[in-house]
């Protein structure tokens, strides 16, 4: 019976080994089998501009609101409502005739003004021959040489009231101040005007160029004003800093503007700046009022580290974190800071090093020290063109540990 059983016993040991194979091959079998596939990308250093959206509005670059300067019935409009004029290009017509009228009496009473200055010049030139030899008293010649003084000044009055006359009548014809697009007319023919009325007569707006006024913090200018004096900030060649903006279509503009520093206050209550950027409008595509997103530039960063904001997940407290794969193919939490997000993509200020791998899929199935097998994903892309997401400090909301939270858009 002892034969018996150990020979049962040598038949079930070499069914098992024959089942399970040999001892090292199945170990490796087994740990194949407990390696959980991820996707990784591997983190590189490359050259940003960072930039950051701000809700803006345009506004005009000069508005004048035209009005009369005289009296008078209106009798004409000389322009095209909406078009575009020129400083100088005739508007309305008001009737003239009482200031032609004017204008005539004020040349009459100019001609007669010279011609009494003529006779009182040739009285005292008389009168100073004579007084030499005494046949007229010193007297009498004062009297004359006064008389060409007054009829001097009466000339200059005669002048400036035809002056004055001829300004009224060329006041008649109502002239753009400023070159521009018209608006409509607020006034129609046959109207009263009234010299500086309250109503204007119509509204003529400046659009080439054009402002872009976007509202930044104090704290905020001074660091752009700081960068741009670095030259963290690349600068146009006249100096300014350049701004391109995107319209409610989602289109880009394609001129880029300039920043203007000048001019700003703080508001008491809110504390901010107004901003305001000039911009050509050749084609008069911007108009005033419109709801526009100036792209403001925040520096060129030349060794930035970027990851997906699929990566990225936040602790209890909000503090961002990633999973990185090590050199013996397990999980480590690396804890990051991040501050800049560029489309789907944060800038890491701190946390990783080029050439470690951070786990973008997968996340869900692991855990810190679990084994993975990672294959590499598509490669970072290399943000050297200009930014067109808002730059921003990451997010304060907190998520359970292990979850994505990672924002794809940041609030300043």
């Amino acid at each position: 019976m002892a034969a018996l059983a150990i020979a049962i016993a040598a038949a079930v040991s070499l069914g098992a080994c024959s089942k399970g194979g040999s001892g090292p091959a199945a170990g490796a079998k087994q740990t194949a089998a407990r390696a959980i596939p991820v996707t990784v990308e591997t983190v590189e250093e490359h050259p940003i501009q960072v930039s950051e959206q701000i809700s803006g509005r345009t506004v005009a670059y000069r508005v004048a609101e035209v009005r009369p300067q005289v009296n008078g019935i209106l009798l004409k409009r000389l322009f095209t409502e909406g078009q575009q004029v020129t400083a100088g290009q005739p508007l309305y017509q008001i009737d003239a005739s009482t200031y032609n009228a004017s204008a005539a009496n004020a040349r009459a009473q100019l001609a007669q003004a010279e011609a009494q200055l003529n006779l009182a010049r040739a009285n005292a030139a008389r009168s100073a021959e004579l007084v030499k030899l005494n046949a007229v008293s010193k007297q009498s010649d004062d009297t004359a040489q006064a008389a060409v003084r007054t009829g001097e000044a009466t000339v200059k009055a005669a002048k400036a009231a035809l002056e004055n006359a001829n300004i009224n009548v060329r006041y008649t014809t109502v002239k753009a101040p400023i070159s521009g697009r018209v608006s409509i007319s607020e006034v129609t023919p046959g109207a009263l005007m009234t010299a500086y009325q309250a109503q204007r007569m119509t509204v003529i707006h400046q659009l080439d160029p054009i402002y872009v006024d976007v509202q930044r913090t104090n704290t905020e200018l001074l660091k752009l004003r700081r960068d741009v004096a670095s030259g963290r900030i690349k600068k146009l060649p006249d100096g300014s800093a350049p701004v391109k903006i995107q319209l409610e279509d989602g289109s880009t503009y394609p001129l880029t503007g300039k920043l203007a520093f000048q001019g700003v206050s703080v508001g008491e209550n809110s504390g901010t700046v107004t901003l305001r950027a000039v911009f050509s409008n050749p084609k008069g595509t911007l108009l005033p009022g419109m709801y526009v997103r100036a792209v403001l530039p925040s520096g060129d960063i030349p060794n930035a580290i970027t990851i997906s904001q699929h990566a990225v997940m936040r602790d209890m407290r909000g503090d961002p974190y990633v999973f990185v794969v090590n050199s013996e193919k397990k999980v480590e939490q690396r804890a990051i800071k991040v501050s800049d997000a560029i489309n789907d993509r944060w800038v890491v200020d701190s946390g990783l090093k080029p050439g470690e791998k951070v786990i973008v899929e997968g996340i869900g199935k692991v855990r810190a020290g679990a084994l993975v097998e990672p294959s590499d994903g598509a490669a970072a892309p290399a943000a050297s063109a200009p930014a067109s997401s808002a730059a921003a400090s990451a997010p304060a909301a907190s998520a359970p540990a292990g979850s994505a939270a990672a924002s794809s858009k940041a609030a300043k």
